[in-house]
Parts: C-alpha cells; structure tokens; sequence
C-alpha cells in the first residue's frame, strides 16, 4: 500500500490534566498545592478523582476512601459536581471547534482531533496543539495536556509522557522506535489482566510483542491477537469520529449501610430507575436490555439481564423488568451497591464499511508535523 492509497493522519488527542480535582481548585484556590480527592468522603466512599498532590501518596480514582486518607492523612475531600464540570467542558470543546469539526469526545475532559486539515490552514499538528492548550488555558484557567501522532491510539499513549501540561509529538519516522521501547502496561487496551497474561509470555516491551508472530498472539490473545499484531506496527486506522453514538445509559448508588433483603433492595432501586429514566427522556432514547448490576458487601460483584421485544424509557417499565431480574435468584450476601443501566439503545446506526479506511498500510514516507 501507498501513502497515496492511504494518507497519514494528523491526530491529537487532548486530555485535561487531574479535571474533576483542578475544577475544585480553580474555583477554591485555597485547595492549590493540596492534596485533595473528589467524593471519596465517608466510611463507604470512593475515589473518583485526585489532584497530582494526592497521587504523590498513591491516591488514585476507584479507590476507597479510607484506604486513601490511610495513605494521605491530611487528604482533603470535596465533593463531585458534575454540572460545573459539565459546564468547563463545554468552554474546551469550544476551543476544539476553532480548529476542527473533525472532534471526538471521549468524555467530559479528554478527546480526538483530526487536524489533517484545519481551520486554521497550519500545517503543524505540534503547533495546533500548543495554540489549543494555549487557548484552553486562557479560556478555563486549567491546564491540558496532549499528544499527536499518525493515529489515535499513538496520539492517545503520547498524551500521557509529558503530563501534566506538556506535549509529545512522535511522528510518522519515529513510530516503530517509539512503541518498540513503550513498556507492554503502556498500551492503551492492555490492563492488569491483560499485561499479567502478557508478562506470562515474556512479553514486557513493544519490542517483545512485535517479536511474536500474529498466529501466536490469536492462539494465546484471541481476537485480540491481530489488534496487538497491528498496533505495535503502527497500523490504527480508525477515524475520528464526531458523532459517538451512545451505547448505554446507567445510574447506580453505594448506601452507607448494607442491605439485607430484596425488600429493602427494591425500595433503593425505585429512585435509582427514577435518575435512569430521566437520562434517557433528556437524551431521547429508549432501549431494549435492562441490566441490574448488584456489588455484594465482599466486593463480588453481579450483573442480570434481560433484553425486551419493545424499546422501553418509562419508570414503572424499567421497574418491572428489575424486580424480575431480582428475583431471578437469592442474595449472596448483604448489598453495599445497586445499579440499573439501559442498552441496546434505539439511537445504534448501523455502521457502514468504509473498506479502504479499514485496510492497513505501511508508516512510510516523511510527514510534517
């Protein structure tokens, strides 16, 4: 394949640096330089976020709260307030759309560009991304960092090298080098899980996993083997997308004590169902599967569902399906959480097969970046 056949994408990806924990101290500036994490406060909290003075002490998102104030004693919490975060995402995304309508939004505070062609006629993509982060800053006061490369999964990795509020650019002829000496836990995709198995093989490096043959990686990997195949060579060619279609809306809460009987469990869930109908009048959809997600007080956690022959977006509907799902078996243990979500939205398109978009092709030639 040529470069003709194929042209090289300018891809960056911005990611807004410690969001949730630099939106509290923005708009408390006697939090700055503190060691602070948002929600996280009470006997069953958890983390949602921390500021980089927290994570010096290992605080990190998803942990519980009192394992986090063991760690930082003088650990502050404040509380989520998803409005306002809301509200700053927005005033970034803006910025997006002075350079591109070519944007991705992965969530509230980082997203894909595609600058190959912009509004701004710079040929740069490194330049693009100071002047947006430039922008950023004057227009929200925060910091952002990003990365930029050829494609979205290399763009996404760079973005992490120099955080917080730093860049990296790896173009087209330093790629192969660049993803050869990532650590394996690098890559986006590879989790605990994943890395662990990798490690079992011997793979460490990009190099390692460049080393194993596609047939090896789909015989220990499974599907996943073409995808790591692909990936340390460089190839991604999925687009940015500007419409991210929803796949499924959900709301759930952690009690502060256990319950012990499906009772009480149906009682916490009717307001539960209430939030998840809401979330899906405001974003106009309905769907089929109802999943009920159940986390026991060991930590084991559970999910039931069950898909429907009609789209469904009303309470009482919902409700109904829940309590069948909860009744399809005893309770394991007492509950310390309970979660409802809706899939199999009405909005899914159907895809269409840009067959040439899909296939891959060499990194090859010099591209300016």
């Amino acid at each position: 394949m040529t470069q003709e056949q194929f042209p090289l994408r300018k891809i960056i990806h911005v990611d807004m640096d410690a969001f949730y924990a630099s939106v509290a101290q923005l708009d408390d500036p006697s939090l700055l330089g503190k060691p602070i994490a948002v929600g996280g406060g009470g006997a069953r909290g958890v983390v949602s976020a921390a500021s980089y003075e927290a994570r010096k002490f290992g605080v990190r998102s998803a942990m519980a709260g009192a394992l986090a104030i063991k760690l930082c004693p003088d650990l502050i919490f404040v509380k989520t307030d998803f409005e306002r975060y809301k509200e700053i995402s927005d005033k970034v995304r803006t910025v997006f759309f002075e350079y591109t309508d070519l944007v991705e939004p992965l969530s509230l505070d980082e997203a894909y560009l595609d600058v190959t062609e912009n509004k701004k006629g710079n040929p740069s993509a490194s330049l693009i991304a100071q002047d947006i982060r430039a922008r950023i800053k004057e227009k929200t006061g925060l910091n952002a960092s990003a990365g930029i490369s050829i494609n979205k999964f290399i763009a996404k990795i760079a973005s992490d090298v120099h955080k917080p509020n730093g860049q990296k650019t790896v173009p087209p002829e330093e790629v192969l080098e660049f993803l050869e000496v990532l650590d394996i836990k690098k890559f986006y995709g590879v989790g605990k899980v994943m890395k662990e198995k990798m490690y079992r093989h011997g793979i460490y490096t990009g190099k390692d996993l460049k080393g194993k043959t596609v047939e090896f990686l789909q015989e220990n990997f499974g599907k996943s083997g073409a995808y790591y195949y692909d990936i340390v060579r460089g190839i991604h060619n999925s687009q940015v997308k500007p419409s991210r279609t929803r796949k499924s809306l959900a709301a759930e809460r952690t009690f502060s004590e256990n319950i012990s009987s499906e009772i009480f469990m149906l009682e916490r869930l009717e307001p539960i169902a209430e939030e998840v109908e809401r979330r899906l009048k405001k974003s106009k959809v309905a769907g089929k599967t109802v999943t009920l997600k159940i986390k026991y007080s060991d930590f084991t956690l559970q999910t039931r569902s069950k898909t429907l022959p009609l789209y469904i977006a009303d309470k009482a509907l919902i409700m109904e399906t829940v309590k069948e799902l909860l009744f399809q078996e005893g309770m394991k243990n007492s509950v310390r959480l309970l979660g409802i979500s809706m899939s199999n939205l009405n909005n899914e398109k159907k895809k269409a097969l840009a067959v040439s978009e899909e296939k891959k092709y060499e990194v090859q030639l010099k591209f300016d970046f």
